[in-house]
């Protein structure tokens, strides 16, 4: 039996696992895709957000805002791209003032630092290619950009290290409370725990409903997104924000933290908890409204577009904490924009109050840090050469587009929780996600990961069971 089961692999799974993981309690996480980093996390604005949009005194305000500032620091210990670009929320009309001032008011009240209001000049001067009707923006310095990938890893790998046990391909069915502990039925028979936190992304009020009696209710918020090919990732310098409004922050258009340019999202609330399709109409409203922003956006450096899902609760707020009706569940729910800014204080908030209910204890050996998939264009030249030398798969370009070698690839296979399919490769690695969108790179990141899985090509998936990418061979007849 388990002290904490976490169900949901995603980035506040994956905070809490590795918040956990400091203290000494046995921890597993169950994940009902092949990978972390399969859900909410792996497609969204990749933004940090400063903190002044959330209400006043919400959880989504207090958690934001300790999350942006503890995200400096965790990037620094975990080895993941994270930049403090700074944010703009442009004013197109000088009877929005108000609205504005009421943004800045909410920021400052929340704890937001350095937050100004600037003027047409000055917002030029920062943003060249801002919208010519543009007159005011507020500026939040403190905002940032970073990889949701790699932080979601980062999270995950550092909480293996540290013990915590990941079990993958296991869908949760049901949940029973069985004395002083509960019984979880998987795919993959049943696990025991004590505790239980529901890190289940769109599927947390159907994981909270198998407990409780008091009901909540998500639902699957799609955004629609295009992302620009790295020749249009200098088109502007900071993440531009229209003025919020019903259904969040608008359309952004904001620079990566790998150097390309991504508008979005959309807001289209859907029944499916799987619907991560793009739609003719939804990809039309990001590029008409982005361009509201932003002008001359050079939309013909398009390279993929694609959608990710938010957990919307009907009450727009986080819901953290330990189910009232039944002692030992903790829900982690709820979690929608500014979630992905908030990760490190939700994972903080999560294991302190399973510290306190538990009367856990620290660990004397916690490790601290990770260091990341070793990128060789960080490197000197002369380290380069010696690294190639060392170990000459780092000289053999297999992307072209992200010039990703093969060494990155086998260390992105061979490290903790290691990649298994082409979508682990290319979010560890970004091999797959250049000009091309591995039209290239496909078939040799295939052949190095059956290589050194000892599995057969034919199992080698897109991403997990169901998405194999061979299916036979050209001799084969019908």
């Amino acid at each position: 039996m388990y002290d904490v089961i976490i169900i949901g692999g995603g980035v506040s799974g994956a905070a809490s696992a590795r918040e956990l993981s400091r203290y000494k309690v046995n921890v597993c996480l169950l994940e009902k895709e092949h990978d972390v980093c399969c859900g909410t996390t792996k497609a969204n604005s990749a933004i940090v957000h400063a903190g002044y949009d959330a209400a006043n005194g919400s959880l989504m305000a207090k958690l934001n805002v300790r999350g942006n500032e503890m995200m400096e620091q965790l990037s620094k210990e975990l080895d993941f791209p994270f930049k403090r670009n700074g944010s703009l929320v442009i004013c197109r009309d000088e009877e929005d003032m108000p609205n504005l001032q009421a943004l800045y008011e909410r920021g400052v009240q929340n704890g937001v630092k350095d937050l100004r209001i600037i003027s047409r000049e000055e917002l030029v001067e920062m943003e060249p290619n801002i919208t010519d009707d543009a007159v005011a923006a507020l500026y939040a310095p403190t905002g940032g950009i970073v990889c949701p990938f790699n932080l979601n890893i980062a999270l995950a790998e550092n909480a293996n290290v540290n013990g915590v046990e990941f079990k993958f391909n296991t869908e949760v069915i049901d949940i029973k409370k069985v004395d002083d502990h509960f019984e979880i039925q998987t795919n993959n028979g049943v696990y025991e725990a004590k505790c239980i936190v529901n890190a289940a992304g769109v599927y947390a009020d159907k994981l909270h409903n198998m407990v409780s009696e008091n009901k909540i209710h998500i639902t699957p918020r799609r955004g629609d997104y295009c992302l620009l090919d790295k020749t249009a990732g200098g088109h502007v310098s900071k993440t531009i924000f229209a003025l919020p409004g019903k259904y969040g922050k608008g359309i952004l258009v904001t620079p990566t933290v790998h150097g390309n340019l991504l508008i979005g999202p959309t807001a289209i609330d859907i029944e499916d908890k799987e619907g991560i399709n793009t739609t003719a109409e939804g990809l039309q409203e990001v590029i008409s409204k982005a361009g509201a922003s932003v002008k001359n956006i050079p939309m013909r450096q398009v390279i993929t577009s694609f959608a990710g899902l938010r957990a919307h609760e009907d009450g727009h707020e986080f819901i953290i904490g330990e189910v009232e009706d039944c002692e030992g569940f903790f829900d982690c729910a709820g979690i929608e924009s500014p979630g992905l800014s908030s990760a490190p204080a939700i994972g903080e908030m999560v294991a302190n109050i399973l510290k306190e209910k538990m009367g856990l204890e620290e660990k004397e050996d916690f490790i601290a840090t990770r260091k990341g998939v070793l990128d060789p264009e960080e490197l000197s030249l002369e380290e380069r050469k010696q690294l190639i030398k060392e170990n000459p798969a780092y000289g053999n370009i297999i992307c072209r587009c992200e010039m990703v070698t093969e060494g990155e690839i086998i260390d992105a296979i061979k490290r903790p929780l290691g990649a298994t399919s082409l979508d682990g490769v290319k979010r560890r690695t970004r091999a797959g996600m250049g000009r091309c969108q591995s039209g290239f790179c496909a078939p040799r990141t295939m052949e190095i990961l059956a290589r050194e899985l000892g599995v057969d090509m034919s199992e080698i998936t897109k991403s997990g069971k169901g998405s194999e990418i061979i299916v036979g061979t050209n001799k084969d007849r019908l």
